[in-house]
């Protein structure tokens, strides 16, 4: 995440991304790429703490929501409030709900309901890793 990620946005030209994100953020968050499934480092991560977006920093999900789902890919039942936006993508052939950063409009993954997980929302988001950053819960 760059230094200046307060001032990282969706007004934000891509030559500037190009220098902050590494080569696969970009490719994850600005080119909507997948990382491929159990190579990502919060995948079967379960410490207290927010996940923030890569690109911008935002406050995107809480360990509190995070679930074993065993797909390979970091699971949340619910996204911290007003964090993320829901964009219906048809680009693979069948409908799916693209989830992105509200502030900087970084790929996130897809939001997936109905799958029978027992959580509150009966939904799974499903989270590149290369996509969030982790922040450990302070210790009082």
């Amino acid at each position: 995440m760059a230094a200046n990620a307060a001032e990282l946005g969706k007004d934000t030209p891509e030559s500037t991304w190009k220098q902050v994100l590494s080569t696969e953020e970009y490719r994850v968050l600005r080119e909507k790429g997948t990382e491929r499934a159990g190579t990502g480092v919060y995948n079967k991560h379960f410490d207290d703490g927010v996940y923030r977006c890569a690109g911008c920093g935002t406050p995107l999900y809480t360990s509190e929501t995070k679930f074993n789902s065993g797909c390979g890919w970091p699971a949340f039942y619910d996204e911290i409030p007003g964090a993320v936006e829901r964009h219906v993508d048809v680009s693979h052939g069948m409908k799916r709900v693209e989830i992105t950063c509200v502030k900087c409009g970084g790929h996130l993954g897809h939001v997936f309901e109905g799958e029978g997980f027992p959580t509150p929302t009966n939904q799974r988001h499903c989270v590149n890793s290369v996509s969030i950053k982790f922040e450990p819960k302070q210790k009082l």
